[in-house]
């Protein structure tokens, strides 16, 4: 019950008080709040069960910043993509600048192989940040080149968009971790649910495998 609280939070464009309705109409009574700490608690354990079943990123890599507001103040969300549509890696980040950038990079490249091709806007950051730690990279700035990272931005603004405010760093953190994580089952880069009987239930099956491992 509580990682299929979970499940629809992520999955869905629902609001705490949204899952809490729906559990009581299942004759389940959690309050809102006890909803909000299940979240914060279990996805990133489901996120870190899944790590080993993850298909591998491509090696042409789309690298964007959006932006959120955390208790009321922006925050800077580092996202990328890979050619097959796999969220590689977000950070959520009080600052648009060089360290941002390159804690984001490492993230990326721990313990994977370098990209042949990163494809970012002109922003001054990202262009150093590739040279040092990708030079062998083909970096692609073109105007339009980066409309894949863009749209995807468009996917995060609108599952963001019934919540009710973000009220820590480390809360959006976890949302839009679990958000990029649900993206990516539904997708097919994980080896998880892929028996469930239609593509549909994917992202139901890979919960329930998930299940035991946690």
């Amino acid at each position: 019950m509580i990682l299929l609280a979970v499940r629809w939070y992520l999955r869905y464009g629902l609001s705490y008080r949204d899952v809490e309705e729906l559990l009581a109409e299942r004759g389940i009574e959690v309050d809102h709040v006890t909803i909000y700490r299940w979240v914060q608690r279990f996805a990133p354990l489901v996120i870190d069960a899944a790590r080993p079943c993850r298909h591998s990123v491509g090696d042409r890599w789309f690298v964007d910043e959006t932006y959120v507001r955390v208790a009321g103040l922006w925050r800077y969300v580092y996202r990328a993509v890979d050619q097959h549509g796999q969220v590689i890696e977000v950070l959520v980040s009080k600052r648009r600048d060089v360290a941002a950038a390159t804690r984001f990079f490492e993230m990326m490249l721990a313990g994977r192989e370098r990209p042949k091709e990163v494809t970012t806007d002109l922003a001054a950051p990202l262009l150093r940040v590739v040279d040092d730690l990708v030079p062998g990279a083909l970096h692609d700035t073109t105007k339009s080149a980066n409309n894949r990272i863009e749209c995807d931005h468009g996917r995060l603004k609108a599952r963001l968009r019934p919540m009710r405010g973000l009220r820590t760093d480390r809360t959006a953190t976890v949302v839009i971790r679990g958000h990029a994580f649900v993206q990516n089952l539904r997708r097919g880069h994980y080896e998880l649910g892929v028996e469930a009987r239609h593509e549909r239930l994917r992202v139901a099956a890979a919960f329930d495998e998930l299940a035991a491992a946690i």
